[in-house]
């Protein structure tokens, strides 16, 4: 391990350490019970076995189906909530809240069912007992742990890229401040994963297409973190390069199943991954430019990978070799794969053809590593900007990307 690692771990508290002249300590914990297949929603009776339940959802025509299904087989829920959006806020979430505490039942589950926009929604629920201004002032003026509630999570995601079923923390986002929060408590962790690849079928191309790069996102930046240890880069490992191979094909053939089936893996096993390292700069980055510049989660979080890839091959033994497994011997080489692999999906590594002007960028790539998951990429500062000197230097690796703004996302 590097020195610039074990000085991150020493001062995260990260749970790799090192005894004398002795491997690396590691742990690696997920309670989430998963269960994968196509057709498994069928299976909701018997997971719920007579709850009461509160159904997140969102509004559109796909997920009203398989509600509809839930229904038929679970009996009908105290109260849908379906009016979830993109990147939920604090106005949008304190009216979801609002509308659980109102009812004269507590549910004793919590049935999600959507993308990671609605499976965090669900944890604010979870954790909020029907008023949001507990989580509000948990997150904000770090107080209040003590009334927080925890009701058991079913997870049934009809994305694949999230990974929230398998994770423990919600991002929380205050608009009208400009900030995202992440709630984060070890009993939000879903009790119950229910990934049936049926349920992605009908997602369109771009959403499907964000959707896998934010997997593909979580995968890289569990690999090269400093709470990375062996079993989530096996994870992280398996996730890219099936994301690398399937992606394209995907694209292309949004109605194969099979397609669909190993996608929904892919962003299971990286949503693994990073359940137990959290994200890293990529992330950090990304948040800022979401709020700005109102780019989908996933393509903000991923246009920035070749630029952090060529950063930070070299810096740390452990990543180099999780790298290698996916990119081949040559990192460099992996850094032009993976260029074009974004290219050929139509998006382009330029953050100006993002709406994103250069030296906000770059006041933004410095300002990324102050925050909590900044800290968690095991790179230096100095070498991200360098390798964003070097990719601009390299007009034609994106030459022929269109315009990422022009796409649309949940």
């Amino acid at each position: 391990m590097s020195s610039t690692r074990n000085a991150l771990l020493r001062g995260t508290g990260s749970r790799g350490t090192r005894a004398s002249n002795g491997p690396r300590q590691w742990s690696f914990h997920n309670p989430v019970r998963v269960t994968f297949g196509s057709g498994c929603l069928g299976r909701i009776s018997e997971i719920l076995d007579g709850r009461r339940y509160v159904l997140v959802t969102y509004g559109e025509p796909h997920p009203r189906e398989a509600a509809t299904r839930i229904a038929a087989a679970a009996g009908e829920p105290l109260v849908v909530i379906d009016d979830v959006s993109p990147n939920p806020d604090f106005v949008g979430l304190a009216k979801s809240c609002a509308r659980l505490g109102v009812q004269t039942e507590l549910p004793e589950a919590i049935v999600a069912l959507g993308g990671g926009s609605v499976i965090d929604t669900a944890k604010v629920l979870s954790a909020s007992g029907g008023e949001f201004e507990r989580v509000r002032r948990y997150l904000v003026d770090h107080e209040g742990e003590e009334a927080l509630g925890s009701v058991p999570i079913i997870a049934i995601p009809t994305t694949a890229g999230t990974g929230s079923e398998v994770t423990s923390w919600a991002s929380v986002w205050d608009r009208d401040a400009g900030r995202k929060y992440s709630l984060w408590r070890t009993d939000l962790y879903p009790e119950h994963a229910l990934v049936d690849p049926e349920l992605t079928l009908g997602m369109p191309r771009m959403l499907t297409v964000h959707t896998a790069l934010d997997a593909l996102s979580h995968s890289l930046e569990s690999i090269w973190n400093v709470n990375a240890n062996p079993v989530s880069t096996n994870f992280a490992v398996g996730a890219a390069t099936d994301i690398l191979e399937v992606l394209p094909d995907l694209a292309d053939n949004l109605g194969s199943l099979a397609l669909r089936s190993r996608m929904a893996m892919a962003a299971l096993l990286a949503g693994l991954a990073f359940s137990n390292t959290r994200t890293a700069l990529a992330h950090s980055l990304s948040y800022p430019i979401t709020l700005r510049y109102g780019l989908p989660h996933g393509l903000a979080c991923s246009f920035s990978l070749p630029m952090l890839l060529r950063a930070v091959i070299g810096d740390d033994i452990e990543c180099d070799e999780g790298l290698r497994r996916i990119f081949g011997e040559d990192l460099l080489a992996g850094v032009g794969r993976l260029t074009d692999f974004l290219r050929d999906l139509g998006v382009s590594v330029s953050a100006e053809d993002h709406g994103v002007p250069r030296d906000v960028f770059r006041d933004l790539i410095a300002a990324a590593f102050e925050g909590e998951r900044g800290r968690n990429f095991v790179g230096a500062k100095d070498r991200v900007l360098d390798a964003e000197e070097q990719q601009r230097a390299r007009p034609g690796d994106d030459a022929g990307c269109s315009d990422g703004n022009d796409t649309t996302s949940q």
